[in-house]
């Protein structure tokens, strides 16, 4: 019984020690125990997986992918970050630059503003092609600083003093091109957010430019990526070998996130237990405690990731987990007829 324990701790756990980690290989293949069965089956699979939706907002969503190995999280986190295509400004021409800012330092500033657009809307571009309606968007951005006549004459506060000295992306005007002007409505197609800094400007200072956005993927160029953050951790596993009272469980909440380890009043006693092990960030300051070191277990559920996914405000993160879900698919298939093809051969 007692081997049968230490297997199943073996392949469900990563076990962080004082001094290493532990069980860190991949389990999941045939023949890695003897006598444990780890062929691969679907209906086991289709058992213990599960996705739960823990918090979503406009922005941000974390969920819980659990009973996938490794490299699948990974491959979705990748896919996320550098596959999933975005509008984003490809090309700039600049009429007129008289700011300090030299043109291809404001091209590529301009290039990372992130573009609210959905990308499934439009096509690859041809990049021998001249940008078409359903290919390409167009930006258009002139601002000219001037002094302000009504300045008082001893201010020195450059925001009184000037007026469009801080050239922002709310400056950026949207040009239809062909029939977009009827396909989006009004407001749909723009910069993310419209204060996001681009050039400071003096008076007779002037930018005078247009831009074209089109779609591509982050794996050409970071500007493409819809995402802010992409991450996964393992979910954290916390025992209490032995009951820990009084003083000592104050001093072990400490060692902890805020909310990890709770005290309980028991019979008169202060307890500790674990409450949310969650919130953990695993600092391993417990290991500093001589005393308590050798009554946790600290640990991590191997099969059981944590996702993190801010967006850009491009998609929201609900959407783009999705495509990202397709993509996945997509390259599964074309894997699948690869070997078809192969066999046929």
């Amino acid at each position: 019984m007692a081997a049968s324990q230490a297997v199943e701790e073996m392949r469900s756990r990563v076990v962080l020690g004082e001094f290493g980690v532990r069980n860190v290989h991949t389990t999941d293949f045939p023949g890695n125990y003897s006598g444990y069965d780890d062929a691969w089956d679907q209906d086991r699979f289709e058992k213990n997986f599960r996705v739960d939706v823990v918090h979503m907002d406009e922005n941000s969503l974390e969920f819980d992918m659990v009973g996938i190995d490794a490299a699948i999280a990974n491959a979705f986190r990748r896919i996320l970050l550098a596959e999933v295509p975005t509008m984003a400004v490809e090309k700039v021409l600049v009429y007129n630059n008289t700011s300090i800012v030299q043109d291809e330092i404001l091209a590529h500033r301009l290039g990372l503003i992130p573009i609210h657009a959905d990308p499934r809307l439009f096509e690859y571009r041809n990049q021998d092609e001249e940008g078409t309606e359903i290919d390409t968007l167009q930006f258009r951005l002139q601002v000219r600083c001037t002094r302000n006549p009504h300045a008082a004459k001893d201010s020195s506060d450059p925001n009184e003093l000037y007026v469009n000295h801080k050239v922002y992306t709310r400056h950026m005007t949207w040009i239809p091109l062909g029939n977009q002007a009827d396909l989006f409505p009004e407001g749909t197609i723009r910069p993310v957010h419209d204060d996001i800094l681009i050039a400071q400007l003096r008076p007779g200072q002037e930018i005078d430019l247009l831009m074209h956005c089109v779609k591509g993927i982050g794996k050409d160029h970071a500007k493409f990526s819809p995402v802010a953050t992409a991450s996964y951790r393992l979910l954290p596993d916390i025992t209490l070998l032995e009951p820990v009272e009084g003083e000592a469980a104050e001093e072990l909440s400490r060692c902890f996130s805020p909310g990890v380890i709770e005290v309980q009043e028991v019979q008169g006693k202060k307890v500790a237990r674990v409450a949310n092990p969650r919130l953990d960030t695993f600092s391993r300051e417990i290991f500093r405690n001589e005393k308590l070191k050798k009554v946790v277990r600290l640990a991590r559920v191997r099969d059981h990731y944590i996702f993190s996914v801010e967006s850009t405000g491009v998609l929201p993160p609900d959407v783009l987990v999705s495509e990202a879900i397709k993509v996945l698919m997509g390259k599964c298939r074309r894997f699948l007829d690869e070997l078809d093809a192969v066999q046929m051969d």
